[in-house]
């Protein structure tokens, strides 16, 4: 039993990390809203943030996710949250290099089979799709297995954003 918590903390160590805000707790869940970070507002489109389709304030409610109760923790709380790095390389790929894949492969196999470009075009568009298709079956299983889902790491400390990383 003592190597299975040297073993959780070890990847505890290792996990990307970000701050939450506890929103909502209920029946043993505990619902987690990220926080802004420090950089956020300071990117090229920083003019255009909160604007276009959708309130603030839904595209937050979309934000929200969850994680079993952590004994102590209540609303407004700060708290740290990890997920693997593997497991992010994994959703990475999944999700955008499975699609890319297939369509090159299925427009490389055109080419050379037909060598005209509207072929070539269809095919690598029937490649598209049935790469997001597998992605989407790949996504769920990921998230079926729980791979997905962020940990509670610790209580955020005061300033601290970004994964452990003080605000100045």
């Amino acid at each position: 039993m003592n190597k299975e918590i040297t073993m959780i903390r070890l990847s505890d160590r290792n996990s990307v990390e970000g701050v939450v805000r506890v929103v909502e707790v209920q029946d043993g869940v505990i619902w987690l809203q990220p926080e802004q970070t420090s950089t956020c507002g300071s990117c090229a489109s920083a003019g255009q943030c909160g604007k276009g389709i959708g309130s603030l304030a839904r595209r937050n409610e979309a934000r929200r996710f969850s994680i079993a109760h952590q004994n102590g923790l209540g609303v407004g709380e700060r708290i740290v949250v990890g997920v693997a790095p593997r497991i992010l390389v994994k959703a990475a790929l999944i999700a955008y290099g499975l699609p890319l894949t297939t369509a090159l492969a299925a427009a490389g196999i055109a080419q050379s089979w037909f060598g005209g470009d509207l072929a070539t075009l269809l095919a690598a568009a029937t490649g598209l799709a049935c790469g997001l298709w597998m992605a989407r079956l790949g996504a769920r299983r990921l998230s079926a297995s729980g791979e997905l889902a962020p940990r509670f790491l610790r209580r955020a400390q005061p300033g601290e954003s970004d994964g452990g990383k003080s605000e100045s």
